[in-house]
């Protein structure tokens, strides 16, 4: 990356008044923030507008928008199958999930396995998704944009040295996240969202504009020189990056974990004032999941025929911006830049905070007062964000600790997926089978881990397959596991464990009189035709 980038007045004034806008919508929705669950779940009220864009500002970091333009420049655009496949996901949610999550109004996802299973997958699972949340995506989201802001801001603390500055911007990174979180709750990240996720697309076309202006905007001309098989979205089975068989099988399990399970993403669903609403939110968070491909992920794929000398891919995104936009453009970009930066700290942290509090204080603390509620979830949010500020600098000292686990990701989901996917639509499924697969699948997940990583136990791997592959075969695993203990028990699900939380026990649903696109299956059946026919064109 460019070790020193100058930047225009007029660029910093556009950044100013970015955080100038954030901290007003936080004081605003703060003054009208007095329960947990205004805190916790916007009161919800949220709209399907906010919902969507939420959706989208939230999933995308900046670890995102510099990691898809570096894999799109080194290995082309299977790296985008992570982001088409979530348009797939949000609409098998918005028909098989979304409605149990509204109608039991359910907090937090946890709770939802304490409905329909009992109280110990419930804390099980809350406890590893604030893990998770906390020890990789906090404090990852704080490290990520600390190394950001030092490339494109060198001399933002020239009065320090390098190490204090690195852990001083570590902090007002927390900071002014923590402080609006803290605040507004749900609603002050779901509103900065909004103006993040239009920021984060602007910047983003005017990236794409001034990179296929290169070209003189002839496709013919930008792809003349690519690397065969550049501009695919389907690998070869063997391909490093994401090979076929990980597209089919792993990356719709990863993205359902991460789009259906996940707290920090699901919350803003949870927030939704009505199932209507829940549902448009999650089809336009889908719809807009399809634009990453466009404007973030080819124009790092163009730039290998730019810049075909380029050390490594993370110097693409620094790269367009410092050689091709113009000033005030760049103000633009640096400030969906740091957009991404704050939205995917200030959701981590919120959702975080709302685990502990809704998981495990609330029910040790039944009487709670709903201010008190409140009081306590902004005390844990700026506890953790002060765990997550100081843990974020130790994630240079060990690297291959990160790696590991990043890719655990990988190995921690499959028993969540298939707990939830039987859970629905299979009514045998009982508390003992639940808590036993989470337990023997993540035993069985690590011996997996321990087998597939060079250098832990071997010095080769033995199984040596790509970490989606891995994925989709222990989930495979882990839904036997629950067979297994279903059948090996005699405990049957109560009535109130089935009734509208499975997919046999559901209510009928009423049928609305609702102009055609408002209907949401038409919506989803827009979202899921746009994806096959963009498949088609980049197979």
């Amino acid at each position: 990356m460019p070790s020193n980038f100058p930047i225009a007045a007029l660029d910093l004034a556009i950044i100013g008044g970015y955080f100038l806008i954030v901290f007003a919508i936080g004081y605003v929705i703060a003054k009208r923030t007095e329960t947990g669950d205004d805190l916790f779940l916007a009161g919800r009220s949220l709209a399907w507008g906010a919902i969507g864009f939420s959706l989208f500002a939230s999933n995308i970091s900046s670890t995102t928008l510099i990691g898809l333009a570096g894999s799109a420049y080194t290995t082309g655009l299977a790296v985008s199958n992570y982001e088409w496949m979530a348009g797939v996901v949000l609409v098998f949610m918005a028909i098989f999930l979304i409605p149990f999550f509204i109608r039991s109004q359910i907090s937090t996802i946890p709770e939802y396995l304490e409905k329909r299973f009992d109280v110990r997958s419930r804390k099980y699972f809350s406890a590893l998704t604030i893990f998770t949340s906390v020890v990789i995506d906090t404090a990852g989201g704080i490290y990520a944009g600390t190394i950001v802001i030092q490339t494109f801001f060198p001399d933002l603390i020239p009065a320090f040295g390098p190490e204090l500055d690195f852990y001083t911007v570590c902090f007002i990174l927390a900071l002014i996240a923590g402080i609006y979180t803290a605040a507004g709750g749900l609603a002050a990240v779901v509103y900065t969202d909004i103006m993040q996720a239009v920021i984060l697309i602007i910047g983003s076309i005017m990236i794409t504009y001034y990179t296929f202006e290169q070209f003189d905007f002839s496709w013919a001309q930008a792809t003349a020189q690519l690397p065969q098989g550049h501009l695919d979205l389907i690998k070869p089975i063997d391909d490093d990056s994401l090979p076929w068989l990980g597209t089919l099988i792993g990356v719709p399990i990863l993205g359902f974990y991460y789009w259906g399970l996940n707290q920090y993403i699901v919350q803003r669903i949870l927030g939704a004032k009505d199932l209507k609403n829940a549902r448009w939110g999650a089809m336009l968070g889908g719809g807009l999941k399809l634009l990453p491909l466009f404007i973030m992920v080819l124009p790092g794929a163009f730039a290998y025929t730019l810049y075909p000398e380029l050390p490594n891919g993370d110097m693409v995104f620094p790269t367009l911006v410092t050689d091709l936009l113009p000033v005030g453009i760049v103000g633009i970009v640096l400030a969906g830049l740091v957009a991404a930066i704050m939205s995917s700290i200030d959701s981590t942290l919120n959702s975080a905070s709302t685990l502990i509090v809704i998981d495990f204080v609330k029910p040790s603390k039944p009487d709670i007062t709903p201010e008190d509620t409140a009081r306590i979830g902004r005390y844990t949010t700026f506890t953790l964000m002060l765990f997550a500020a100081l843990w974020a600098p130790q994630i240079r000292e060990f690297p291959g600790i990160w790696d590991y686990l990043q890719q655990m990701l990988s190995f921690l989901v499959p028993p969540v997926v298939a707990i939830f996917l039987l859970g629905i639509f299979w009514q045998r499924v009982n508390g003992t089978a639940a808590f036993g697969t989470l337990l023997g699948g993540h035993v069985l997940s690590l011996c997996v881990f321990l087998l597939s990583t060079d250098g832990l136990i071997f010095e080769n791997a033995v199984i040596d397959l790509h970490f989606t592959i891995i994925a989709g075969i222990l989930t495979f695993l882990c839904m036997g596991l629950v067979v297994f203990f279903t059948l090996a028990t005699d405990e049957e699900p109560t009535a109130e464990q089935l009734d509208d939380l499975t997919w046999s026990g559901r209510a009928v649903e009423v049928k609305e009189d609702l102009p055609f696109y408002q209907d949401y299956r038409i919506q989803a059946a827009f979202v899921l035709s746009l994806t096959v026919a963009m498949l088609v064109v980049f197979w």
